[in-house]
């Protein structure tokens, strides 16, 4: 399979970042999409709302589903499904995208904090994929594709903000047991890292990051394509990182993805230091 057009992807998250990217990349391609988020409204903050990201798809040519959903609510995420269905007849791929970050020790998260990121990062995506599940299992290349790390017990992850390591790990262990329940029934379930620090509106807000040392989004969206078009009974049950991904697809100049190419980029969080 060359591309996803004619294709239905469930995004979550899409408003901006990394799943718009991804959603922008399928558009070229002529596929549809149901951008499921929180944004409807702009914040000053935040650029982009569920609106703007509908008409940025459908000016690259693609198919657009503007969906206000908050993934911790499961009546909401049946709502989108339905709604997805009702507009485009099949649901082919959902990309679990959506995720809440709090890059602090103990003493300084919030209990309120603690239980949002677990809420909508490993809660959120078992939600996300039980309610599109029934979809994906009457697709010709069903794909569950979740932004995940690694799975890693190494404390250095954990000791500095275990809040955090302990929602995006969730997401992990989440797609590890659904690529095995669902390997015999032809679902691909994979999770995708990015190797270096992605330059997206979340990342500026972090104080002390420096963006130049970053990657544009467009990086793990040609990645994530590459995954999604790939037949799901090849490939499944994989913690797949970005830069490896596309090498694999016989891609080797990456300078074309970082905000300045003169200066080498920072390695993401739960990405071991070694040579690509």
């Amino acid at each position: 399979m060359d591309d996803l057009r004619g294709k239905t992807l469930f995004i979550t998250g899409a408003s901006r970042g990394i799943g718009l990217a991804i959603a922008l990349r399928a558009a070229r391609d002529g596929a549809n999409v149901a951008i499921a988020a929180k944004s409807s409204e702009p914040n000053p903050k935040l650029p982009g709302t569920i609106h703007t990201a509908a008409d940025a798809i459908e000016r690259e040519g693609g198919n657009a589903l503007a969906i206000q959903c908050d993934i911790r609510d499961e009546a909401q995420v049946a709502a989108a499904v339905e709604r997805t269905i009702e507009r485009f007849g099949a649901i082919d791929a959902l990309v679990n995208n959506a995720s809440a970050i709090w890059l602090r020790g103990t003493l300084e998260t919030p209990v309120k904090r603690f239980d949002l990121m677990q809420q909508v990062n490993a809660r959120g995506t078992f939600v996300c994929a039980q309610a599109c599940l029934p979809h994906l299992l009457r697709a010709a290349n069903p794909h569950i594709l979740t932004l995940a790390p690694p799975p890693d017990l190494d404390p250095r992850w954990w000791s500095p903000h275990v809040g955090y390591t302990l929602a995006k790990m969730g997401m992990s262990f989440v797609t590890l047991g659904l690529a095995e329940e669902f390997r015999s029934r032809g679902v691909a379930v994979n999770a995708l890292w990015p190797r270096t620090v992605i330059a997206t509106d979340a990342l500026k807000m972090i104080p002390g990051v420096d963006v130049s040392r970053s990657r544009r989004p467009e990086i793990v969206a040609d990645a994530a394509h590459a995954v999604l078009t790939t037949p799901a009974r090849e490939m499944t049950g994989r913690f797949l990182i970005d830069e490896e991904m596309l090498r694999s697809r016989g891609v080797e100049d990456f300078t074309r993805y970082a905000v300045d190419p003169a200066r080498p980029p920072l390695l993401d969080l739960f990405v071991r230091d070694a040579a690509a």
